[in-house]
């Protein structure tokens, strides 16, 4: 072997001692910096990928921002959605004020659509603006939208409680149960709507007294209504 070579070889191998050390003292680095003295791992935010290199967990407070989301990626909404809406861009203005993040967990399928959110806060669905801030569990298809979920929601006179299913257009049949409010089970199918409940005086939608019973209503007026409620 030359001398040159030995040199080489010799160089080589002080480099990979160094690079070791490095290693060790940066995991160090890192272990001290991110648990406490009580032992637990402390961090801003968590994002797991695949062994594609795609992002599919997502765990914060708020979320962290990942490039394989789509929801976050309005170039990529425009180009998905844009073939079937006209009103495309109208749309976009809208959403671009929704509510996109989350306190907790979010997961992605491998496409980068939302599938499952675990939290507090958390996003509005792609079909409107939520009635006030949700702390639960949601549920999406493979596309991304909404179509279940479990949450609470604040409301004037206490919490309201909802288990709900969805259609790629938005809510669909509820369970309800509100503090001072509607307590039963809401159906809406393309604009006709249905309640079977209770609701105190100025709760129910088209009607002023209170309601116990069952109605049905369409475009904004009742067409059937069954109020067992004291006086009716």
């Amino acid at each position: 072997m030359s001398a040159s070579t030995e040199r080489l070889t010799r160089s080589i191998r002080w480099l990979q001692v160094y690079a070791a050390l490095m290693t060790v003292a940066l995991v160090a680095s890192f272990m001290r910096g991110g648990t406490g003295s009580d032992g637990v791992l402390r961090a801003r935010g968590l994002v797991i990928e695949d062994e594609a290199g795609r992002e599919r967990i997502l765990l914060g407070a708020p979320v962290p921002d990942a490039a394989n989301r789509v929801r976050t990626d309005t170039a990529r909404l425009r180009e998905l959605w844009g073939p079937e809406h006209p009103d495309i861009e109208a749309y976009m203005d809208s959403y671009q004020d929704y509510n996109h993040g989350a306190n907790g967990l979010v997961i992605l399928n491998e496409d980068g659509f939302d599938r499952l959110i675990l939290g507090e806060d958390g996003p509005d669905p792609h079909t409107g603006r939520r009635i006030a801030p949700v702390t639960g569990l949601l549920v999406h298809d493979h596309s991304g939208f909404e179509r279940g979920g479990f949450g609470v929601f604040p409301a004037e006179n206490g919490d309201l409680v909802a288990l709900g299913l969805d259609t790629s257009r938005g809510e669909a049949l509820s369970l309800i149960a509100y503090n001072e409010g509607m307590i039963g089970v809401y159906l809406n199918h393309g604009g006709d709507y249905m309640f079977l409940g209770k609701g105190p005086e100025g709760t129910m939608p088209y009607h002023d007294e209170p309601f116990l019973g069952l109605t049905f209503w369409r475009g904004g007026e009742i067409v059937h209504n069954l109020n067992v409620e004291e006086g009716n």
